[in-house]
């Protein structure tokens, strides 16, 4: 059974004509031990999906169901209260109390459900040990690092073991270092601990470095969903596979087709592709990962000529920038800084999209 399952959710701000549709008919659903990760640019509905299974925002029409728990059905207009959803929200904010302590922050929503003190203890004890945080109970939120709130917060979130756990941009708050340590440790205990979750980010790393399965909404509705790996290697549409990854984009004139292969020309050269997404016309937009790119000095297959216009280092790799007629440009890496002059840039025919 689903821990959690939406269907055909409609959610607009204000009323009437003024009415501004957020979510278009969203459906998803939650298996029991699975984190899936609601993944989109500003304003795509990520973070008021995920208010609205909290309870924090009211859709207009569909339902929501937690577990066999009906907690929203629009025909019925029956809406559950936030706190009745057993649901564990960690805020992008972490929303800490600054007067109480750890202990206390986390205590906060068992004595609220009138648990026995000495439960209370013992449960907020095995929690913060599970979270690296059993020796930091006494402190206040402003005597710990930004990793340690985080953590705090989490616990906060898991300590009445909800169903669910709601994610709103647990990271956000981190800088680049420690925000690649905490995605190690959230993930870590995520499959420590069996937690299903959902999760708001707008960063794809952080999407399939920790989810199972990726949602990725575009303007109110979801564009495509699947695996980490599916997502970014097999993107059905030209909007999931600009978003998925580093790119380059090229205009391309369609020469022939034949089933999947394609035969195209990209700036006056003869290249080999394949047809991704539903487009069937001349005028196409081809894709390539900047990662498939080869860099060769010597003329190879599928090709185009470019000169070189800058190398920038990024500490494991050098991202190479050619520039040539009619501002077409390319990225591709390299192991090492190259001497100024032209260049082969060879796109392996299945890794170049056509859509």
């Amino acid at each position: 059974m689903n821990e959690l399952t939406v269907n055909e959710l409609h959610l607009d701000y204000g009323t009437g004509a003024s009415a501004n549709p957020i979510l278009k008919g969203v459906s998803m659903h939650l298996k029991k031990g699975e984190v899936v990760a609601l993944l989109g640019p500003s304003g795509s509905g990520k973070t008021t999906l995920l208010r609205a299974v909290a309870g924090l925002e009211s859709p207009k029409a569909g339902t929501i169901e937690i577990g066999a728990r009906n907690v929203f059905d629009g025909a019925k207009n029956f809406e559950m209260p936030a706190e009745q959803r057993n649901l564990g929200l960690v805020f992008q904010s972490y929303a800490l109390w600054p007067h109480k302590t750890v202990f206390d922050n986390v205590a906060y929503g068992l004595k609220l459900r009138k648990m026995g003190s000495s439960d209370i203890a013992a449960r907020i004890k095995e929690v913060l040990s599970q979270l690296g945080l059993g020796h930091l109970g006494e402190r206040y939120p402003h005597q710990l690092s930004g990793g340690q709130q985080q953590r705090v917060a989490i616990a906060r979130a898991l300590v009445y073991n909800p169903p669910v756990i709601l994610l709103d941009e647990p990271l956000s708050n981190l800088d680049a270092k420690l925000r690649e340590e905490a995605r190690a440790f959230l993930r870590e205990l995520i499959v420590r601990l069996g937690l299903s979750a959902l999760m708001v980010t707008h960063d794809q790393g952080e999407a399939m470095a920790i989810s199972d399965r990726i949602l990725l909404l575009n303007n109110g509705k979801i564009e495509q969903q699947g695996t980490p790996q599916s997502m970014y290697e097999t993107p059905d549409t030209l909007f999931t596979a600009e978003f998925m990854g580093s790119n380059n984009r090229l205009p391309g004139k369609v020469l022939q087709r034949n089933g999947p292969q394609v035969s195209l020309q990209i700036d006056g050269t003869p290249m080999q592709g394949v047809a991704r997404g539903s487009n069937t016309g001349l005028d196409v937009t081809t894709m390539i990962r900047v990662e498939e790119v080869k860099i060769s000095a010597t003329r190879v297959d599928n090709a185009i000529e470019l000169p070189l216009l800058t190398c920038m280092y990024l500490g494991d790799r050098w991202e190479c920038l050619f520039q040539g007629a009619d501002n077409l440009s390319l990225r591709a890496y390299s192991r090492y800084k190259l001497e100024a002059g032209k260049y082969w840039l060879q796109m392996p025919a299945d890794k170049l999209w056509v859509f």
